[in-house]
């Protein structure tokens, strides 16, 4: 769980013509100051992360090691590190596996060693590794390269690569096995957007995929959607609702990129809904699915603790994709969505917080949905009438 820039904050570089979104040393340490301030460190988001467009267009013509744009950070990204972790936050940084970054910045190939051990010295704690300018026929062998050089820095690092996103959307299939060897998180598709358009792009090449991807995701090595698009642009409060009600279904990384000295209270609350995030962040760490779909709207459920008697609690999921301006009645057994427990369940609804009555397999739970929103329920299962 964290903070990365990219999404909000793109390339944006003239710091003169846009000083509040450039991409500079200010930036970091104003989005650091607001995690711990406004509480999302103690909701759990730990990591400020910086993507693409930090660097300086050379590497240092003496030690060949990566360096950082002089202006934009003038301190030097050791500082930045260390005043990241001052805040008890982490630090994460972007690099890229090819000859150049996707903004056009040195890539790390034939210098894997080299950058490995930088970041291990500047502190870095999360390395995103992207993989524009790279062919994909050397993109596993690569990656599990950079992996070795990671560990062998002897620092923790947890290690996001991005190769199945540039093999997925050409039809080849990565080694899943191989990434759950050597990274700690992969985007699996290609890059969000602000867009409910988007989103839901997403969310259909999941579902499609999950019986193919979900088994290779566990603690330790995760399949990533990409980021939250909360509290930017272009979804409504519903379709925020929507994003990150399966995304917590999904069990994917929590990566928000929003302007955080400006966002609205209601976006706020909805990031740092505790509830969700401990679905979310479930010690099973077992990734749900798409169980089915009735009325263009689309039901994902997940099996987390507690687990009561070989009974697994659920989150439930309902996102619609209608665009009928009412909210939707929708009624489904439980027993359809695997819930097969005889004495019950609790039902908590996560968002409205409304009281439900005890359900059995075969009772019905119902629910309103309105267009292009989420409804998302925990279901905890009872046993001879107790939690």
């Amino acid at each position: 769980m964290g903070w990365m820039h990219w999404q909000r904050y793109r390339c944006v570089i003239d710091c003169d013509l846009y000083p509040d979104d450039c991409i500079n040393e200010k930036l970091f340490k104003r989005t650091a100051d607001l995690m711990v301030s406004d509480g999302y460190l103690e909701a759990g988001y730990e990591y400020v992360m910086i993507d693409d467009c930090w660097m300086s267009l050379k590497r240092d013509p003496k030690t060949e090691r990566l360096q950082p744009n002089a202006t934009r950070f003038p301190s030097g990204i050791k500082a930045l590190s260390d005043y990241i972790h001052q805040k008890g936050l982490k630090f994460g940084i972007y690099g890229d596996f090819g000859t150049k970054t996707c903004g056009g910045y040195p890539g790390s190939l034939y210098y894997l060693d080299v950058d490995a051990q930088t970041f291990a010295d500047w502190g870095v704690d999360y390395l995103k590794f992207d993989g524009c300018y790279a062919p994909t026929s050397i993109m596993e062998e690569g990656y599990g390269v950079m992996s070795k050089h990671l560990n062998r820095t002897g620092r923790p690092i947890v290690f996001s690569c991005s190769w199945p996103a540039y093999m997925e959307p050409s039809g080849i299939k990565p080694n899943y096995t191989a990434l759950t060897k050597y990274c700690n998180l992969w985007r699996n598709w290609d890059d969000i957007d602000d867009s409910w358009e988007s989103v839901t792009g997403i969310m259909k090449w999941f579902s499609q995929n999950q019986d193919r991807i979900a088994p290779f995701a566990g603690p330790g090595h995760w399949n990533d959607p990409d980021m939250l698009l909360i509290g930017n642009f272009g979804l409504s409060y519903e379709q925020s609702k929507a994003q990150l009600t399966v995304w917590s279904i999904l069990a994917a990384p929590l990566i928000m990129s929003v302007d955080l000295k400006n966002i609205q209270p209601a976006f706020r609350k909805l990031l740092q809904n505790r509830d969700v995030i401990e679905i979310n962040q479930d010690e099973m760490g077992k990734q749900g699915i798409l169980a089915l779909e009735v009325n263009n709207i689309s039901i994902w459920t997940r099996p987390i603790k507690p687990v009561i008697d070989n009974s697994s609690s659920y989150a439930i999921g309902f996102v619609s994709h209608r665009t009928d301006g009412y909210p939707f009645r929708i009624a489904v057994q439980p027993y359809l969505l695997g819930l097969d427990n005889e004495d019950g369940y609790i039902i908590d609804d996560i968002f409205d917080r409304t009281d439900r009555p005890i359900t059995k397999p075969f009772d019905e739970i119902v629910v309103r949905v309105k267009p292009s929103g989420a409804v998302l329920l925990k279901a905890t299962p009872i046993k001879d009438g107790k939690i």
